[in-house]
């Protein structure tokens, strides 16, 4: 039984997914098993992927979404430890090396991620902020405030306990994007969090990359905070390091609640929303600015 589980959903990536598979062999740490569940690619995928069916567990599944291949994936893996690399991205070759270090420096640490570059189609780095963020980076330790407010934790870079799916649940497979984060919270709740401050990952933007359409992007968001955060209240409150941050976490998460629900259209709930959040800080004055708007467009 290998220590680490590298478990890669792939879906029409034909293009860049043996250069990944590359990346993976390329390893320091080499006591690991690769599993690629192949998502009903219509591309060259399945071809290139006989290639590696002596060096890697390879399935093929109808094309069912991120969250059900990942979950399959882990009920697949057998490894104590399971990293998961999307079918697009690279890693360095010290990249489970320096995980696995601080897994095994920092027991309370659930799952440990690294800092990394964007890079495009053809491998080279992309400078600025090709998503419109900064590459995503936590400090270490208990973050779960953090984790209410975003998520900073790119899937690529993750390394986590298997214990933790076991404890925390699968992925949530009701999300179309988001279910990383959810995921990522619901660790964050019982674990540390562990960052390794090295680029070790390498995240691909193409014009392959999956397009989200911005009604199933504010669904997803409505859903996690409606449905997720704002039902965890009490254990937030009590796992957070600092109670008036998570306050102040919980306020802005309200916020951001209310800006979706106007966008899908529920001004009732946007509302409420809004008031939940200025009850928890009133001091947040475009909160108050966006329901006083709400009325004065939507009476």
């Amino acid at each position: 039984m290998a220590r680490i589980s590298v478990l890669i959903p792939s879906y029409n990536h034909a293009r860049f997914i043996d250069e990944a598979l590359r990346s993976v062999e390329a390893q320091t740490f080499s006591d690991l098993e690769i599993v690629v569940l192949d998502d009903g690619s219509t591309d060259e995928t399945p071809k290139v992927l006989e290639a590696w069916q002596d060096r890697a567990q390879i399935e093929f599944q109808e094309n069912a979404g991120t969250y059900p291949t990942l979950n399959r994936l882990i009920d697949r893996a057998s490894g104590e430890l399971i990293a998961i690399l999307n079918s697009d991205d690279l890693w360095a070759p010290r990249k489970l090396e320096m995980q696995i270090a601080m897994m095994d420096a920092m027991p309370s640490v659930g799952l440990v991620h690294t800092d990394g570059r964007f890079i495009d189609g053809e491998g080279r780095i992309v400078e600025g902020r090709p998503l419109g963020f900064d590459w995503p980076r936590f400090k270490s330790g208990n973050i779960v405030t953090e984790l209410v407010r975003s998520n900073r934790i790119i899937a690529s870079s993750v390394l986590v306990r298997r214990e933790c799916f076991e404890s925390c649940g699968r992925f949530d497979e009701r999300f179309f994007g988001s279910g990383d984060w959810d995921m990522w919270l619901r660790i964050a709740m019982k674990y540390d969090i562990g960052f390794v401050d090295e680029p070790l990952t390498f995240y691909r933007v193409h014009g392959e990359n999956a397009s989200r359409s911005f009604r199933r992007v504010y669904e997803d968001d409505r859903l996690l905070r409606r449905e997720k955060v704002h039902v965890w209240e009490r254990d937030l409150l009590d796992r957070a390091p600092d109670r008036r941050a998570m306050e102040s976490a919980l306020a802005f998460s309200y916020a951001c609640l209310g800006e979706v629900e106007q966008k899908l259209g529920d001004f009732r709930a946007a509302r409420a929303a809004l008031r939940q959040s200025l009850r928890r800080d009133p001091k947040r004055l475009k909160t108050w600015a966006r329901l006083l708007l709400s009325y004065l467009r939507f009476g």
